[in-house]
């Protein structure tokens, strides 16, 4: 195996926006019925650092809290994202299942993820989405928490060549460039104009990526 595409889960294939606000209600609304948190939730907050590690997040978020208190408000945030996939009330963004069905015709599809892998697998059960993905990898098998080295991984194991890295963030265009393979923003929710000007394509719609794989490996040809 030689080339393959490397997806991003949130803010790419998946429209994390829809249940991120009821997560975080519910999460920090366990804080305060522990007296563990007085203010409102910091939804505004988050939102800005959309797509960095979860240990990053509980960091920026409660600050004031040890360790402990932050594992276990992410365990709960991560069981309530869970339940609000479960419930249907997320959703992929436009084009995402016919696009993924047509690339996965020509190369293999991976995912590589900040997200943990209940969460994860979540996403990918209740949408069917192991039709076109071979393997989903998480930030979690990483001990530095780097979405670089996340990615070689998924090079190392699958013996891949070339291929691309397409998420949202500064983080998956960097770990494209680290790897040697061609990066394609999507400037979706989280998406933000300094960190896609990094990107090797950028695209408004999500069927946009088809004609830019297909060119690349019409060339190749």
């Amino acid at each position: 195996m030689q080339n393959a595409i490397i997806f991003d889960m949130d803010g790419t294939l998946f429209q994390t926006h829809l249940i991120l606000e009821g997560a975080l209600e519910q999460t920090f609304e366990k804080l305060r019925a522990e007296s563990l948190w007085v203010d409102s939730t910091p939804i505004e907050k988050y939102k800005e650092i959309m797509g960095v590690p979860l240990a990053v997040v509980w960091e920026t978020l409660c600050p004031q809290h040890s360790f402990v208190i932050r594992e276990r408000s992410n365990e709960w945030f991560q069981q309530f994202l869970v339940q609000q996939i479960e419930a249907g009330r997320g959703g992929l963004y436009e084009g995402v299942t016919e696009t993924l069905q047509q690339l996965s015709e020509d190369l293999p599809i991976f995912i590589a993820s900040n997200g943990q892998p209940a969460y994860l697998q979540a996403i990918v059960t209740h949408y069917g989405l192991d039709r076109w993905i071979k393997k989903v990898y998480s930030i979690e098998q990483i001990a530095s928490r780097d979405k670089s080295l996340l990615v070689h991984k998924v090079i190392e194991e699958n013996k891949l060549v070339r291929g691309y890295v397409i998420g949202d963030r500064l983080s998956d265009f960097q770990a494209a460039k680290d790897n040697n393979l061609q990066s394609i923003g999507v400037r979706f929710d989280f998406a933000q104009q300094q960190e896609l000007e990094t990107a090797d394509f950028v695209v408004d719609q999500f069927s946009a990526v088809l004609p830019i794989i297909k060119e690349e490996i019409k060339i190749q040809k």
